[in-house]
């Protein structure tokens, strides 16, 4: 199941991150979060997260486990922002599932470098 998440969310990001950096519709969500001048960042660190789980999938398990943390991270904030901007629940869903989901993979990483 590790390497079936951590693959999963590897190509989510590589899509996602760029939809951040490049995508119009994105330019009006987060304006809509009140985060405007967050989204090209917000998109270039998913992108080093899509990178850094992929590297420790393959040659370095800390890279996966660091990767893995700050997307949780960025996704718990994530989450934090659709519950104050007030979204649906099927809205907020997705920013809860990936932060559960690289919380599961940072421990399937540190399982790997113990």
């Amino acid at each position: 199941m590790f390497d079936f998440f951590c693959l999963l969310t590897a190509i989510a990001f590589l899509v996602y991150g760029p939809c951040c950096v490049l995508s119009g519709h994105m330019v009006v969500e987060f304006e809509r979060y009140r985060l405007a001048r967050f989204r090209k960042i917000t998109g270039y660190l998913q992108i080093l997260g899509a990178v850094g789980l992929l590297v420790g999938f393959l040659f370095i398990p800390v890279a996966g486990l660091i990767a893995a943390l700050g997307l949780s991270i960025q996704m718990l904030l994530g989450f934090g922002v659709r519950l104050l901007i007030r979204d649906s629940l099927l809205q907020c869903l997705p920013s809860f599932s990936f932060m559960l989901i690289n919380a599961g993979l940072v421990v399937g990483f540190a399982n790997r470098l113990s």
